[in-house]
């Protein structure tokens, strides 16, 4: 096939080279200047393995331990009211702006910021901030893995203490836990519960004797998780697709098996009704709508780039407004699924050790995943190998499912900036780095290296970036400038719902979550070094905004250095679509627009504003 290829230099002036094949990067001479033609971008083989793709990355481990916890800890069924409007004025606006973008422009989180190139650095820091995400994630997901193997044998690993162990009462027994010896109440762990910290991580108390060496059962098991996500990615985006169909459907199936399970659980009424009864005064508590606000993000990961990667390997004019809206309602339902079988299994958990006070069982994290779900699995009667290996089996198929849309997008802002480097090497070397990092949270201290990682280069990160993201698609850009986009690209008007949730509602509850977020913070209980480490670690994603924005400034040599800065701002010249007939219809469709804009001799800020919303 062959085609005009249209590119922008740096200073965003456009060139027409000569008639080119696609197939391969070139490098032509114009003018005595290398020049980089990059091939047509690999598509979907078909919409619904985009659908489903979308699908298992939005929904991962935040739904399982992360949502049931966060909603119990924030009103219980309260909760939902809180959420459900943050999902309706935040996180679904969002995730159909993302799509739109990346589906208009078939760019990445990186060269998307081609429509405003001086903000650039909000794709560079977003894709540091979400290689920070990846990096845990299969740490995570290898300590499923070995769950997951363990399961296999023929007695639970954890349903009995080791005799080293003090303290220690055996998970398979029923009744209370605690005893009484002198009038003194001698407080027992579980044998789950030691089992995790003494023979899987080994953990320390502290991290004042260092982090220590990761246990060589776990570094082979990241081994797998690594190698199984090479394996989905080393041949492009058509071979994820295709594995896309079992990632996103089949947790599901198991999900269902253990919903009837849990519903048929003695005392599972209780915990359920326990989850699900509101506290309505929480709702005043600015907190629970910080945590309903941070939940969406992690739950429909959304601003970190992996929703704008996908949508630019869609043909041009699918329809994602209706997979927008089918994703996150299906994420909430999942949520909500999920909170049943968490909060189904704790309140039998609460039957059988006698506690009334099911407040008492219930643990968040990483506890409520490889502490108390086994506990209460050694509990089981009736195949508790089976069932703990469906449990196990979900969660890492989840996690695959949402580790290949977030390394997809690392993997796509470095080939959309470096398109010469075959992808299968910049697959391997995402994991080799991803893994030689992912190590140290599998050391005995890294559990707290983990918590620190997640708050200062994942959660803040990624508030910040996301205003600074919103206030460039909205404002620079602008609401209108999208509106006409979706308009060329799909045949539809954007209504007002959505152009008021862009341009104001959105930005301004991301500002005010980001102002608490800061004045909430609280210092990490670990050594100071930490401490700085962590705020290192947030100001190098989030010094990639200046950072860029004086390099694209500098970039464009204007008349003045006033003109250097507005050119910063603008689109660059080959903005719009992928296809050169297209873009040049869009151009021509664009200028109109502008033309008609023109033709008012209004010039007040008020008129500004309303060209930017609603013209």
């Amino acid at each position: 096939m062959e085609n005009q290829s249209y590119v922008a230099d740096e200073g965003g002036h456009g060139t027409v080279l000569q008639t080119i094949r696609h197939q391969d990067p070139v490098k032509l001479e114009q003018n005595g200047t290398p020049t980089q033609v990059k091939p047509l971008r690999e598509k979907w083989g078909r919409n619904l393995e985009f659908l489903m793709s979308c699908v298992a990355l939005s929904v991962g481990f935040g739904n399982v331990w992360r949502f049931p916890y966060t909603a119990y800890k924030n009103g219980g069924g309260a909760f939902v009211i809180p959420y459900l409007i943050v999902l309706f004025v935040i996180g679904r606006p969002i995730y159909y702006l993302e799509m739109v973008l990346g589906q208009f422009s078939n760019r990445g989180c990186v060269k998307v910021y081609d429509l405003a190139p001086a903000m650039r650095g909000i794709g560079v820091g977003q894709t540091m901030a979400i290689f920070t995400v990846i990096t845990y994630y299969t740490a995570v997901l290898a300590i499923t893995l070995r769950y997951l193997i363990v399961s296999f044998s023929s007695e639970l690993p954890w349903a009995r203490c080791d005799p080293s162990w003090t303290n220690c009462i055996d998970s398979l027994a029923t009744g209370n836990l605690n005893t009484a010896a002198d009038n003194v109440t001698i407080l027992n762990r579980t044998s789950a519960e030691l089992y995790f910290d003494k023979t899987v991580m080994h953990s320390y108390d502290s991290l004042e004797g260092g982090l220590g060496y990761p246990d060589w059962k776990l570094v082979l098991c990241l081994i797998v998780a690594w190698l199984c996500i090479v394996g989905v990615l080393i041949k492009g985006i058509k071979s994820s697709g295709k594995v896309s169909y079992f990632l996103a459907i089949f947790p599901y199936i198991i999900m269902a098996i253990l919903l009837i399970r849990s519903l048929t659980l003695e005392g599972a009424w209780k915990g359920i009704s326990f989850f699900f009864t509101p506290q309505w005064d929480k709702l005043l508590d600015i907190k629970v709508w910080y945590e309903a606000v941070t939940q969406c993000f992690f739950s429909l990961t959304i601003c970190f780039g992996g929703l704008i990667a996908y949508s630019s390997f869609n043909n041009f004019s699918n329809n994602i407004y209706q997979h927008a809206v089918i994703i996150t309602s299906l994420d909430t339902a999942t949520s909500l699924v999920a909170g049943c079988v968490v909060f189904g299994v704790i309140g039998h958990l609460a039957h059988v050790t006698g506690q009334e006070d099911i407040s008492k069982v219930v643990k968040g994290g990483f506890a409520l995943t490889f502490k108390t779900y086994p506990d209460v699995l050694a509990k089981f009667t009736h195949m508790p190998q089976f069932f703990s290996i469906l449990f196990f089996f979900m969660l890492f198929l989840l996690g695959i499912g949402t580790l290949i849309g977030i390394v997809t997008s690392v993997i796509t802002a470095i080939h959309d900036q470096q398109p010469r480097i075959v992808r299968w090497k910049i697959v391997i070397g995402v994991a080799a780095v991803g893994f030689c990092v992912g190590l140290v949270y599998l050391t005995p201290g890294g559990l707290f290296v983990l918590d620190l990682f997640d708050y200062f280069g994942a959660t803040l990160a990624t508030l910040t970036l996301a205003g600074f993201e919103l206030a460039t698609f909205a404002w620079i850009y602008g609401v209108n400038r999208v509106c006409k986009d979706i308009e060329f690209m799909l045949g539809i008007r954007t209504g007002l719902f959505w152009r008021i949730c862009w341009g104001i509602v959105t930005p301004v509850l991301i500002i005010i979550i980001l102002i608490i977020s800061f004045i909430n913070f609280e210092v990490k209980k670990v050594p100071t070094g930490y401490n700085a480490l962590g705020w290192c670690l947030f100001a190098f994603s989030a010094l990639q905004l200046p950072g860029w924005a004086i390099y694209a400034i500098l970039k464009r040599k204007g008349p003045t250095w006033q003109e250097s800065v507005r050119a910063a701002f603008r689109p660059m010249a080959d903005w719009g679509p992928e296809d050169d007939q297209k873009r040049a219809n869009y151009s021509e469709w664009i200028e109109q627009y502008r033309q008609r804009l023109a033709g008012s001799n209004e010039n007040t800020l008020l008129h500004k504003i309303r060209q930017k919303l609603f013209s």
